[in-house]
């Protein structure tokens, strides 16, 4: 990677965040998220599950399951920690429906991306900060039939 004036800018603005190591966290998301404490992402999906069972009525079924965010590629390819997520099983169980749950969630004005693992769509909530707007956009969801 060539360094010119912008990249340096950047890094120097990232770098001085480091200076003041008890606002770090409070002040680069990333490390924020990496360090949410895991009794807040399950509160947060007790919060969100009634919410997100009422907006899926009769397309699917909602459960909150804990799960492992997969934090990086790269320098961390198999490091995990623990987390939560809504696990999000569509009514009709075939293959099809859960690639279509998940495609309607992609094509919502902020796109919700989750994994599809024994099907059912995950969302894992580690990295979740905005729920109101993740609730409204609810209302919005389209599903193709398969």
């Amino acid at each position: 990677m060539r360094l010119d004036k912008i990249r340096l800018a950047a890094l120097e603005a990232v770098l001085r965040l480091y200076t003041d190591p008890d606002r770090l966290a409070e002040r680069l998301p990333t490390l924020r998220l990496l360090a949410r404490p895991g009794n807040d992402i399950v509160a947060l999906g007790q919060r969100l599950l009634p919410a997100v069972e009422e907006a899926l009525e009769g397309i699917a079924e909602a459960d909150l399951v804990d799960t492992r965010s997969q934090i990086g590629s790269g320098a961390l390819p198999v490091s995990l920690l623990p987390s939560a997520a809504l696990a999000l099983r569509p009514i009709s169980r075939s293959g099809a429906a859960v690639e279509a749950l998940a495609r309607a969630l992609r094509a919502l004005p902020i796109p919700v991306i989750g994994r599809i693992e024994a099907g059912r769509v995950l969302l894992d909530l580690r990295c979740l900060e905005d729920e109101a707007t993740f609730l409204h956009q609810l209302s919005a969801l389209a599903i193709d039939k398969p």
